[in-house]
C-alpha cells in the first residue's frame, strides 16, 4: 500500500508547523483572561524572614497576590511524588512536602514564593517585583558528593543529612567476591553532567473555572493530558479527577520534562476559582533555566571483572544522584529503577551490583530528560568496556563481542532481573563498524592537518514502554469522516502521520480522510497514559491495533446484513467487506453510512518492556592546540524491531543524536558552590548544538522483530540520545590515548580538552 505501515510517508503535521498555523497553548484566548506572574526566589538556600505583599496588592490593575499561608487556609496540597521508594536499611524514603508555594524556607534557586493576577501581563511582572520578601541566606551545597558530605547545609528535617534515599540493586557482598576472583579489574569514575531541557516552547498553563458546574479546565503544554490531571488534581485540590479538564493542543517539545505537573499548573487553577476569571502564566526562558525539571546530575564509579580470557566477571556500581530541591514526581526513578537495572548493557555479566545514594541539593528538581537513566546506563558501561578493552590491549569491537548475549540466548535474563526477548547485538555492531567504514579509519587518521583523529565505538540498549494501558477509539462517521482518538501525546514525534499510515493501512483507507485527535481528558478514551519512554508505537500502536480489529467485526456484523449472508462469510481486507467465494462486496465507508456510524474501541495493555538497541560509530578530529572537536562522521545502524516510516524514524533518531553530543561535547548547568546561584541561566552561558556543530548523520537498521510486542515495535524516541554520549567520548579518547589521556568527563569542552592535552603535555 502506498502509505502504509513501512513506507516513507512525510509528516502530514509539518504543514502547519511551517507556515505558522499549528495551535499551541499561548493560541488559546478567553474573554476576560487575567495574567499571572511568579514571585521567585532569588537565592538557592534561606529562610523566609518575612513577606510583604501590601505595595503589590495596591498597584493598578492587580487581582491577587497569593502566598503559602493562603493556600493553606483553603486546604490545597502538595504537589505527588509518584516513585516512592525503600531505603535499603529499611523504611520508606522520607517525603518533604513540595508546597506550590515555598512558606518558611526556600531550597533552589527561582523556587516559587508567591503568585501574583493582573488585568495585564506587564501589570503582573511590575507587581511580583513589588513584593519584598526578605530571605536570611543559608549556605547552599549544589552537588550530590558535597549535599551528602558530613556538616553540609540540610535542606529538610525530615531528610538527614540531605539523603533521599538509598537503594540498592543486586548482592554487593557477591560482587565484591566476584571482583576480588577476577583476573583484572578496570575502575572507572565519571560523572553525567546536569542539563537543562531547553524545549522549544517553554511551560505555560491556562486555568478556568465554571461554578455552575464546579468543573475546572486546565489549557497546557504537557506530554500527556491524562497523566497531568492524575497525577496532580486529587492531591493537590482534594477533589475527584474528573472536575478536572486537561486540554493539551500542539506541544513544542517536552523530552519528559513536560510528563510532570509543576507548581504554576495548580496555581492558575487556584486563582482561576478564587477570581472567577480565566488565568494565564507563560514561563520566561530564564525562569525555564530555574525551574523546569533538569536532567542527569550524578557520580558513579564502576568497576569491572575480567578473566584471563576478557570475559567479564562482575560489574559493581556506586552511584550519587541529585535529586535536587525539592522531589519531582520520578525524581528517584531514573537513577533507580530505570537505569540500574541496564547496567549491564547487551553483555553477559554474572553479577551485578549498584549502590545508589540520592540527595537533596539546592537547585533545580531532577526528573526524567530523553532516555530517563537508560543514557545513563548505557554511557558508564560503554565507557568502562572502551577502556578496558584499552588497558588489556584488545580491540573495542572484539572484547564487545566477546561478551555480547546471543540470538541463541534470547529469551535472556540479565543478572538485575530483566528479560531481553531478542536482539542480534553483534551482526548489528558489524552492520555499524562496515556502514561507518571503520577498517578505512586507519587511513583516515594518518590526515596530516595538525588535528587529531578519533574513532568511537558504542552499543546501547534500553527498555522502552512503561508498564500500563493505553486505548484508542476510532469512530467512523456516516459521512465518511474518521476520527481516531488516541491517548498519547505528540510534542514533535510526528503522531498524526505513524498513527493515520497504521489505520490507513488496516481499514484499507486513504490517510485524508483520517483525523487524529489527542490531548483532551475528555475523549472517550478507555484509558490514557501519555507520552514517556517511547511508549506511543508499542502501547497506542497496540490500542490502535485492537481498535481497528473491533471497528471490523463490528463492520462484518453490518455489512452480513446488507449483503444478506452469514457474518462468518464475510472477510475484510483492503477496506471492502466481501462474501468469501463470490464478488459481492460494500466497503468500510458505505456500511459506517449505511449503520449510522460505526466505532471501535482498543484498550492494550503491555508490562513487559522492548528493547531496541544499536551501534553508534564516532569519528572526530581534535584541535590540540585550542581543544576544538569536529564530528566528522557519525554513523547509527539499530535494531527497532519493526519500522512504520523511515523518515520519521530518521529524524527521531537525528534529534537523539543532536541532544547526546550536545550533552557530551557542550551542555552543562553550573551553579556557583556555596550560594548556589546558577551561572549558566542563559543562552549566552549554555551552549547547545548548532547544525554547523554535527555532520550528516548516515542512519541505517538492521531490525529482530520484538515478541513481546504484538506489532513487533521495539520503539524509537530515545535511541539516538543513548547511544551518542559514549561514542562520542570514546572518539575523543582515541583521539587523545596517544597523549595517556583514558578519560575526560563531559562536556568535553574546548577549554576542557585543551587543558588535558597541556596537562598531558607537561605544559
Amino acid at each position: 500500500m502506498k502509505f502504509g505501515v513501512g513506507q516513507p510517508f512525510r509528516r502530514v503535521e509539518d504543514q502547519r508547523f511551517i507556515t505558522g498555523t499549528g495551535r499551541y497553548t499561548d493560541d488559546f484566548r478567553y474573554e476576560g483572561e487575567l495574567y499571572a506572574a511568579v514571585v521567585r526566589s532569588p537565592v538557592a538556600h534561606g529562610v523566609i524572614a518575612g513577606l510583604d505583599a501590601e505595595a503589590a496588592r495596591d498597584m493598578p490593575g492587580v487581582r491577587a497576590v497569593y502566598t503559602a499561608e493562603d493556600l493553606a487556609a483553603d486546604g490545597i496540597g502538595p504537589l505527588p511524588v509518584i516513585i516512592v521508594l525503600d531505603h535499603v536499611e529499611g523504611g520508606r524514603m522520607p517525603l518533604p512536602a513540595h508546597t506550590l508555594l515555598a512558606s518558611a524556607k526556600v531550597r533552589y534557586l527561582g523556587e516559587p514564593i508567591a503568585f501574583v493576577v493582573a488585568d495585564t501581563e506587564a501589570q503582573a511582572l511590575e507587581a511580583a517585583e513589588a513584593v519584598n520578601v526578605e530571605i536570611a541566606h543559608l549556605d547552599a551545597v549544589v552537588d550530590a558528593r558535597a549535599a551528602l558530605a558530613e556538616g553540609a547545609p540540610e535542606l529538610f528535617g525530615e531528610a538527614p543529612g540531605n539523603l533521599a534515599l538509598h537503594w540498592r540493586l543486586g548482592d554487593v557482598a557477591r560482587a565484591e567476591a566476584a571482583l576480588a576472583a577476577s583476573a583484572r579489574v578496570v575502575e572507572l569514575e565519571l560523572v553525567n553532567n546536569r542539563i537543562v531541557v531547553s524545549s522549544l516552547e517553554p511551560r505555560n498553563a491556562i486555568g478556568l473555572y465554571d461554578p455552575a458546574d464546579a468543573r475546572f479546565t486546565l489549557v497546557t503544554g504537557s506530554q500527556g493530558s491524562q497523566m497531568i490531571r492524575d497525577f496532580m488534581f486529587e492531591g493537590v485540590f482534594g477533589l475527584p479527577a474528573s472536575r478536572l479538564r486537561v486540554i493539551t493542543p500542539d506541544v513544542g517539545g517536552g523530552f519528559g520534562m513536560k510528563a510532570v505537573p509543576y507548581p504554576e499548573q495548580a496555581l492558575v487553577l487556584y486563582a482561576a476559582r478564587k477570581l472567577g476569571a480565566p488565568v494565564r502564566w507563560n514561563s520566561s526562558r530564564a525562569e525555564a533555566f530555574l525551574t523546569d525539571t533538569q536532567g542527569r546530575d550524578n557520580i558513579s564509579r564502576a568497576r569491572l571483572g575480567l578473566d584471563a580470557r576478557g570475559r567479564f566477571t562482575a560489574l559493581s556500581i556506586e552511584t550519587l544522584a541529585a535529586c535536587g530541591g525539592a522531589l519531582s514526581a520520578f525524581g528517584v526513578y531514573c537513577p533507580t529503577l530505570s537505569g540500574p537495572p541496564m547496567a549491564p548493557g547487551v553483555y553477559r555479566i554474572p553479577v551485578v551490583a549498584t549502590d545508589v545514594r540520592c540527595a537533596y541539593t539546592n537547585n533545580a528538581p531532577i526528573d526524567a530528560y530523553r532516555g530517563a537513566g537508560r543514557p545513563e546506563a548505557a554511557y558508564l558501561i560503554e565507557r568502562l568496556v572502551d577502556k578496558a578493552a584499552r588497558e588489556i590491549g584488545m580491540a573495542p569491537d572484539k572484547l564487545r563481542s566477546r561478551n555480547m548475549i546471543r540470538p541463541k540466548d534470547m529469551p535472556h535474563t540479565t543478572d538485575t532481573g530483566v528479560t531481553y526477548d531478542s536482539g542480534d547485538f553483534e551482526a548489528v555492531m558489524k552492520a555499524g563498524m562496515a556502514a561507518a567504514d571503520w577498517a578505512g579509519f586507519r587511513a583516515r587518521r594518518r590526515v596530516k592537518d595538525g588535528r587529531l583523529r578519533g574513532i568511537g565505538l558504542a552499543y546501547y540498549i534500553e527498555r522502552t514502554g512503561v508498564p500500563g494501558k493505553e486505548g484508542a477509539v476510532i469512530q467512523i462517521a456516516p459521512d465518511g469522516k474518521v476520527v481516531l482518538h488516541v491517548g498519547t501525546q505528540s510534542s514533535g514525534q510526528g503522531h498524526e502521520t505513524t498513527y493515520v499510515q497504521m489505520l490507513a493501512e488496516r481499514l484499507g483507507l486513504e490517510p485524508t480522510s483520517i483525523v487524529v485527535k489527542s490531548g483532551d481528558t475528555d475523549q472517550p478514551l478507555p484509558s490514557a497514559g501519555g507520552t514517556v519512554a517511547s511508549r506511543s508505537m508499542v502501547h497506542g500502536g497496540g490500542a490502535l491495533r485492537l481498535a481497528a480489529t473491533d471497528v471490523v467485526e463490528k463492520g462484518r456484523r453490518h455489512a452480513a446484513e446488507i449483503l444478506e449472508t452469514a457474518v462468518e462469510d464475510i472477510v475484510f481486507e483492503a477496506g471492502a467487506f466481501t462474501v468469501v467465494g463470490t464478488d459481492r462486496s460494500v466497503g468500510i465507508l458505505a456500511v459506517a453510512e449505511k449503520a449510522g456510524g460505526l466505532e471501535g474501541i482498543g484498550d492494550f495493555e503491555q508490562n513487559t518492556g522492548t528493547f531496541p538497541n544499536g551501534a553508534h560509530v564516532c569519528e572526530v578530529a581534535v584541535d590540540p592546540a585550542t581543544g576544538a572537536i569536529a564530528v566528522e562522521r557519525y554513523t547509527v545502524v539499530d535494531d527497532f524491531g519493526r519500522v512504520l516510516n523511515p523518515l520519521v524514524l530518521a529524524g527521531q533518531v537525528h534529534g537523539g543524536i543532536a541532544q547526546g553530543i550536545g550533552q557530551a561535547m557542550m551542555e552543562r548547568v553550573v551553579y556557583e558552590e556555596g550560594s548556589g546561584q546558577m551561572l549558566s541561566g542563559s543562552f549566552m552561558d549554555y551552549a547547545l548544538p548548532r547544525a554547523s556543530d554535527l555532520p550528516l548523520f548516515a542512519v541505517g537498521t538492521q531490525n529482530v522483530p520484538c515478541t513481546t510486542n504484538p506489532l513487533g515495535i521495539k520503539g524509537a524516541g530515545e535511541a539516538g540520545a543513548i547511544g551518542a554520549p559514549p561514542a562520542f567520548v570514546n572518539a575523543v579518547v582515541d583521539a587523545l590515548a596517544a597523549l595517556g589521556i583514558t578519560h575526560l568527563d563531559m562536556p568535553l569542552t574546548p577549554a576542557r580538552v585543551w587543558e588535558a592535552i597541556e596537562v598531558a603535555k607537561g605544559g
